[in-house]
């Protein structure tokens, strides 16, 4: 038996995947991955990211400011993004967060969207999907703050920041994903990381098109994948892949209980 696997953040929508989208997904079905999350960064192109979750039975979807958008996206309110999780399949608030490596001059715009994304998590139960790139100390901070405010569920998305940030999630009780970086040869110490980490506390994502792991690196990724990374996290942890793949599929079910839901009931 294949064993079941989700990719827990892809962006379907982008138009790397045009034309050939049904393929795609079908490609992820046939290798085990039975459910995917495609994620909306910007706020215009929600319907077009509905649009594909309404089409695929196995596609959840997620909206949200990605940081290295809010200074050109109107800022989105709490309000906008409640009504948003009305839909059936709408899983998740986000992705959002801080990015300082490319856009550090609108940090203060973007702290400002993400505490509006973690007040829509916090106002509807469901997990934030969170994109962390050079700002770690900001980042623990805010998640902290905001946490202490009210709680609220977080995944910190294909994570590749250091150890400290690590463990102020881990302590919040929020989750790690690991993506293809993990399974880069140089990404070592991003492996200690995670080895240091409870399985109980990990998903798997492949964020493609982007951050294909080997022996796909330098091409398009695309939702198959997840296996890949997945065999380098069964590693990790010393697990065969089935029971990575079944506990990082509980994780999921655990974090995104609206998509477990959902298919429960379907």
């Amino acid at each position: 038996m294949i064993p079941m696997l989700v990719d827990s953040h892809c962006h379907l929508d982008f138009p790397d995947f045009d034309d050939e989208r049904a393929d795609i997904i079908a490609r992820a079905e046939a290798a085990g991955v039975a459910r995917m999350v495609t994620i909306c960064t910007r706020l215009a192109n929600e319907p077009h990211v509905r649009a594909i979750a309404e089409e695929f039975p196995s596609v959840f979807y997620a909206a949200g400011t990605h940081p290295m958008s809010a200074a050109q996206e109107p800022m989105v309110s709490v309000d906008e993004l409640v009504a948003l999780s009305d839909h059936p399949k709408f899983v998740g608030i986000g992705e959002s967060g801080l990015d300082y490596h490319y856009t550090a001059d609108s940090a203060d715009i973007q702290k400002e969207s993400l505490r509006i994304h973690i007040h829509a998590a916090q106002e509807t139960g469901l997990p934030l999907i969170i994109h962390a790139r050079a700002a770690d100390t900001d980042m623990a901070a805010i998640l902290s703050e905001e946490h202490r405010r009210a709680d609220f569920d977080c995944v910190m998305h294909c994570f590749s920041s250091g150890a400290k940030l690590a463990r102020v999630a881990l302590d919040l009780g929020f989750y790690l994903s690991m993506s293809g970086i993990a399974a880069f040869p140089k990404s070592q110490d991003l492996r200690d990381i995670f080895t240091a980490a409870p399985v109980e506390r990990v998903l798997v994502e492949t964020d493609s098109p982007y951050l294909a792991p080997p022996p796909h690196r330098g091409r398009r990724n695309e939702p198959a994948y997840t296996v890949h990374t997945a065999k380098v996290g069964a590693q990790i942890y010393g697990m065969d892949e089935a029971a990575f793949a079944t506990q990082t599929t509980a994780n999921f079910d655990r974090l995104f209980a609206k998509a477990a839901a959902f298919e429960r009931a379907a």
